[in-house]
Formats: C-alpha cells, structure tokens, sequence
C-alpha cells in the first residue's frame, strides 16, 4: 500500500464566510477524525489533494499537520461543487496501525470480456467494494478479471476473492452483467410481440366511440 504526504494547516476559522474566503484564497477546508479522541479542522492546498482524490486507488495518507504532529489517516468523504465539481470539502479518518477498519476500495476491471468481444455489452454495476482489513493489508484497489465472461453472465461480488480483506459488500449483489447489444435485445422483443400480437377487428369502434 503505497502512502501520499498530505501538508496541512490547523485552522483556527469556522463557518461559511470564513470556508468560503480560503477557497478563494486556494485552500479546500476540511477534518480530521481520528475516533472519539480527537476532531481538528485543517485546510490544504487545493492542489495538494489532486492526487489524493482523482485517481483509482485507495492509498493511507501521511497527514503531516502544521503544529508539529503527523498522522496515518484514509480519505472518508469528498464533496464537490455541483456546477464547477471543485472540491470543496473532504474527510479524513485516522488509521490505527494494527487495528482492523472499514475501507472503501475502487474496482479496476482487467482483460476483455469474451461476451464483449462477440457484440455484449458491459455494464459495471459497483465501482467500489466496501472492506475490512488491517492498514497493511488495504488493497490500492480491487482488480477482476472478467475475460470469461461471456453474453448474459455475470460476476457477482462473492465471487471476488481477497486474501487478508474481508468484502462486507453484499455477496449476491452483481459486480458485473455482460448483456445483450440494444438492437439485439430490440429485434427480439419485436419479435415476440409480433408473434402474441392478437389480429385487429377493422371498422369496430370502441364504447367511447374512437
């Protein structure tokens, strides 16, 4: 499990003035949770956290605080602006070496379907898988192969296999469906509804006369 080194400043603001004028400024306000101990408020540089929540993989950060101290911590929740989909918030909890935790790891699917290759089309259900491990256990991310998978199969989460890390996703839920091409599945519904079509009376009109 790769570590990215995250500077950030304990601030000292509250509210939305204050949040507002430090994301002008280029700072993304947030908070650190580390359990029932502690919660600080911190701000980063807004492209410090580029690598840290754009990208496929989970990774424990390396949270290196401007009082002095520094702490193991995964990133919990982002939010964004819903017009400019800047980043305007985050969490970040804190990581106890040694102690199981819950974690959310992205699914990278890897080779090319066989189900694909013949005109299916692949439809990825789930994105992320939501597991408990040890911090040196955490996958950067969940890969899966799906070049079995042929037309109307499909791969369901328990089929997902991790050694170390349990998947507390439900297990019967699909990972992913390898379906039918549109015009496929169009031209045989028309042809089942032409062949349960009943033959149309000619010249009947109905009781509301139309």
């Amino acid at each position: 499990m790769a570590e990215i080194t995250l500077k950030a400043k304990v601030r000292d603001y509250k509210g939305r003035t204050a949040s507002n004028a430090a994301r002008r400024d280029g700072k993304v306000p947030g908070v650190f949770y580390l359990g029932n101990e502690k919660n600080i408020p911190i701000e980063v540089e807004a492209l410090d956290l580029r690598h840290l929540v754009y990208t496929s993989e989970t990774h424990i950060v390396d949270l290196q605080l401007s009082d002095g101290t520094s702490e193991a911590a995964v990133l919990r929740e982002v939010q964004f602006d819903p017009i400019t989909d800047r980043v305007m918030h985050f969490d970040l909890i804190g990581v106890v070496r040694g102690q199981k935790m819950k974690f959310e790891v992205p699914v990278v699917l890897e080779g090319s379907s066989e189900g694909v290759r013949a005109g299916g089309v692949l439809q990825q259900t789930l994105h992320k898988l939501e597991v408990e491990c040890l911090p040196k256990d955490l996958p950067e991310y969940i890969a899966v192969d799906i070049t079995h998978l042929q037309t109307s199969e499909s791969l369901l989460v328990g089929d997902v296999k991790l050694e170390g890390v349990e998947i507390l996703t439900n297990h019967d839920q699909p990972l992913v469906v390898i379906g039918h091409a549109r015009s496929e599945s169009t031209d045989e519904a028309a042809e089942a509804g032409e062949e349960s079509a009943e033959p149309q009376v000619i010249g009947h009109e109905n009781e509301e006369g139309e």
